[in-house]
């Protein structure tokens, strides 16, 4: 019974003893070796380096711009397709209207019809530019409102199937390069129904064996930009 005394103390002491390791190991106490808990959460894996653990990230707005557009301006960004292989997006405030994901994207022209007014989709379709028939497409463009735009993105090829119709009509949406669009061009173009002068918005790479990115194909384009809103749309 004596020796329960001494025991006591004795695991009293042992008790501190390995908190006060603990402690040093966690901590990185001198001469621990071991790396700081602050450490723990700021390396990276594997370790080598320590990087800031708040380090703020760049925002990003509406369909990934870096910057917001003003007010009563539509965000948008327009992505061609990757020669016949990554297919083309098409992103308005925010909404993906066409793309792989959504399944409603293939090879030629993709093209969506948006009110110029409310932003409002009014339809999304791809008109395939080398098997398929081309008045398909120019019953989809030929009857266009006032104050419709028109976004469009390539994907393969978007122009053997095209005739002198389809160019002029491109033409008078705003396109600079529609007349000269040829087969497995890139092309990334935003117009509109009854608009005065050339678009701002348009890209267009040749398909050329001495500049191509990819086998047989150009680069793959893309433009984002500010759409100011339409203030009548009949």
């Amino acid at each position: 019974m004596r020796l329960a005394g001494p025991l006591r103390i004795v695991a009293l002491v042992v008790s501190v003893g390995l908190t006060w390791i603990v402690a040093s190991i966690l901590l990185g106490g001198p001469g621990s070796g071991f790396p700081r808990i602050q450490q723990l959460f700021t390396s990276e894996w594997p370790p080598g380096r320590v990087v800031e653990a708040w380090a703020p990230r760049a925002r990003k707005y509406k369909c990934g711009l870096p910057q917001p557009c003003p007010e009563e301006h539509l965000a948008f960004r327009v992505v061609s397709g990757a020669a016949n292989v990554i297919g083309p997006k098409i992103c308005l405030e925010d909404k993906m209207l066409m793309s792989s994901v959504k399944d409603n994207v293939g090879r030629g022209l993709n093209i969506a019809l948006v009110n110029g007014v409310s932003g409002e989709l009014i339809e999304a379709r791809a008109f395939d530019m080398w098997a398929g028939d081309v008045n398909d497409l120019l019953k989809f463009i030929r009857p266009l409102h006032e104050g419709t735009l028109v976004f469009v993105a390539s994907y393969d090829d978007p122009a053997t199937k095209m005739n002198e119709e389809t160019r002029k009509l491109f033409s008078e949406l705003g396109s600079r390069n529609a007349k000269e669009l040829a087969f497995r061009d890139s092309w990334v173009f935003v117009g509109a129904k009854g608009v005065q002068n050339k678009s701002p918005f348009e890209q267009h790479v040749k398909n050329s064996k001495h500049t191509n990115k990819y086998e047989g194909w150009p680069e793959a384009l893309e433009m984002e930009g500010c759409i100011p809103r339409r203030s009548t749309a009949s």
